[in-house]
């Protein structure tokens, strides 16, 4: 994918913008796959790890030097143990405000001030870099459609497909008709460390259901 440096967390969110659908770009439909994508980086770099199906920080010392991965480790540290598929939701809005300004400071997205009822301050966002995103797009669905063998497919990219597939980010006929290279990509982007396989089926089944509760009637 030509968009090297966008983490995993801002690829998803820019997808999850990108969709054509109603409320594309409300806070239900991005926090998920962007909260799912900073839990599968940090598990995937050993800094989460699962201890019996609980997200647990390795340390108190390790950092990413991402301001979003640095903020959900402390939120994580700093609270209750929880599972991975509670993480998921549970404060995800505080991800997706860190993505949102790491976003905005990168040139993808812009940020216009208003007043809610003429008296409380808000701060809207638009997508400022249309053709980066359909680029995105693109190569997200070219990865899950081949001819690149999985085993040449970067982790990372493998990840991108597997959380946007569970998230509805990708066309469904894409979906239906590579289902088994699907299943494939998602053990390729559990390959890096032992235990990451369940980590990263919990976050995907989490974030499923999460698209169901939130999709309009």
């Amino acid at each position: 994918m030509p968009n090297g440096p966008l983490s995993l967390p801002a690829r998803l969110c820019l997808l999850a913008w990108g969709t054509a659908r109603p409320a594309g770009t409300g806070t239900a439909r991005l926090s998920g796959p962007v909260r799912a994508g900073a839990l599968t980086e940090l598990a995937r770099r050993g800094l989460l790890v699962d201890d019996d199906g609980i997200a647990t920080p390795v340390d108190l010392d390790s950092g990413t030097g991402d301001a979003v991965l640095d903020g959900l480790l402390e939120l994580v540290r700093e609270s209750c143990p929880h599972p991975w598929r509670t993480w998921v939701t549970l404060r995800s809005r505080v991800t997706l405000d860190a993505v949102r300004e790491q976003l905005v400071a990168e040139g993808y997205l812009r940020a216009e001030k208003k007043r809610v009822l003429g008296v409380f301050p808000s701060v809207e966002y638009a997508l400022e870099r249309f053709t980066a995103v359909e680029a995105l797009r693109a190569d997200t669905r070219q990865v899950l459609r081949g001819p690149l063998p999985v085993a040449e497919v970067s982790e990372r990219d493998a990840a991108v497909v597997a959380l946007a597939a569970s998230a509805e980010l990708l066309p469904r006929e894409d979906v239906r008709a590579h289902e088994q290279r699907l299943r494939e990509l998602a053990e390729r982007a559990a390959a890096s460390a032992p235990g990451l396989r369940e980590v990263v089926r919990e976050i995907r089944t989490a974030l499923a259901a999460t698209v169901t509760a939130t999709a309009p009637p």
